[in-house]
């Protein structure tokens, strides 16, 4: 694999070999993990690349035949090696290295159909067939799969495909789509309701498409806004990131270029309530609290400092007991669907009650049964959930359901009685790299325990 000048690798930080996916998920889910509560997180936690924006960002680079380079890529995610996985089969050369470097190489792209065992393993595998469709005029793609915290449709993916002049066929649990003679054509796109996987994926093929394309009610995530920026390196015009309005004027050919990943919200305010729910004092180090107000807020009614110090953020809490307060998801810039079983978890600890109500998956509460074996109390009513805060949590054996979920028993095991074992943590590895690493650091006793299968 060759490399222009300005991307030349340098030997002093060595490559890695990207995991096959199917050994990785059979080794993680034989795998546990075991928390001893009681002991306040104080020190540094490095904020990883935002895995959201990273997904997208690699599925970009495939819309030129140019080189091109990410820094600060979560590249130790399985999330992150499935999609590099997929990405090979079909052609793409890539190196991943171990400070968070990636190279893309699309150039020798031999095949635009992304086949069922790989896309299966997680939805966000859909989103090739944007930059496929826009630069080879067709792309053929699996059904998704991943968590189960919900219908998660494609539907208005394949809507703004159509609206640009594209054929869609569905058979044999794959979608088939076809551009139309001389490729796909600007149009104007309403989508009925937010989708940020939808406003990614039409926005990547509307990049090289005839004419202007523009996207109505479109998302403004600043994983959004991060893949954006990136795609106006490459050549792409686009305006209005971050609006419900963005516009896309196609052009010819998009080229190399070098992005730095911004850093993940959500492991940041994961970090964030941890600190709340324990006590101390930790510094994030690399992140920012612009793309969380929503959550600092009601952090911050119930008794947490948040301040930042450069590119820094330190969260502290001084022992005085949680307040109880309200949340309720919705999109971007209201409180993340992905911070909502952590909230959960820290309103188990808090005097008086709060409510959590989902509006974005209808089946995002599975982590409450588990919640309510170490002592939890709350009572779910269809989308909201009354958490009443209680003394004490008390370790014990609980099971994640999904990502989030998943760090969340982590978070009550880190406060909870006694020891807590998390089993099927092949969720967590899908979107925290070294979890335990990082709160090992600060004081947290926990480990990983072994399935004894190891990695080649």
């Amino acid at each position: 694999m060759s490399h222009s000048p300005a991307l030349k690798q340098t030997p002093d930080t060595p490559d890695f070999i990207v995991i096959d996916p199917h050994k990785a998920m059979l080794a993680s889910s034989l795998e546990k993990i075991k928390v001893q509560g009681g002991t306040q997180l104080n020190g540094v936690i490095p904020i990883s690349g935002a895995k959201n924006a990273a997904l997208k960002h690699m599925c970009a680079a495939m819309l030129t035949g140019d080189p091109v380079q990410f820094t600060n890529m979560p590249v130790y995610l399985k999330d992150i090696q499935t999609l590099a996985a997929l990405m090979k089969e079909i052609g793409v050369a890539m190196t991943l290295r171990s400070d968070g470097t990636m190279f893309i190489n699309a150039s020798k792209i031999h095949s635009t159909e992304a086949p069922y065992d790989l896309v299966r393993r997680m939805r966000a595998s859909v989103l090739v067939m944007g930059p496929l469709l826009g630069r080879f005029g067709e792309a053929t793609v699996s059904l998704p799969g991943g968590c189960t915290i919900g219908s998660r449709p494609i539907d208005l993916h394949l809507d703004g495909f159509r609206a640009m002049g594209a054929e869609i066929i569905l058979e044999d649990g794959y979608v088939r789509a076809k551009a139309p003679v001389g490729g796909l054509r600007g149009a104007k796109i309403m989508f009925p309701k937010v989708s940020v996987g939808a406003t990614e994926n039409v926005m990547m093929a509307a990049t090289l498409a005839k004419g202007e394309t523009i996207l109505m009610n479109a998302a403004r995530e600043p994983e959004i806004i991060d893949q954006g920026e990136a795609l106006i390196k490459m050549g792409a015009k686009i305006s209005g990131l971050g609006t419900p309005e963005i516009r896309i004027e196609g052009v010819s050919a998009l080229h190399g270029m070098t992005h730095d990943v911004l850093p993940d919200r959500i492991e940041t305010g994961t970090f964030m309530i941890g600190v709340a729910l324990t006590g101390g004092t930790v510094r994030l180090q690399h992140t920012r609290t612009d793309f969380l107000t929503s959550l600092i807020g009601p952090l911050q009614k119930a008794g947490v400092t948040i301040e930042e110090d450069g590119a820094d953020v330190i969260v502290h809490r001084n022992g005085k007991p949680l307040v109880g307060t309200d949340i309720m998801t919705e999109p971007y810039p209201g409180f993340a669907t992905d911070l909502q079983a952590q909230f959960m978890t820290m309103l188990t600890m808090c005097n008086g009650a709060g409510m959590v109500t989902e509006t974005i998956f209808e089946n995002r509460f599975m982590h409450v049964p588990e919640l309510r074996r170490m002592g939890a109390d709350i009572a779910v009513q269809g989308n909201s959930a009354i958490v009443r805060g209680v003394t004490k949590l008390k370790g014990a054996e609980v099971m994640a359901t999904d990502l989030r979920a998943s760090v969340s028993l982590i978070l009550a095991g880190l406060v909870a009685d006694g020891e807590t074992t998390v089993d099927r943590i092949y969720h967590l590895d899908r979107g925290y790299e070294n979890l335990v690493g990082k709160l090992e650091a600060c004081g947290a006793t926990i480990e990983r325990l072994s399935s004894g299968l190891h990695e080649e």
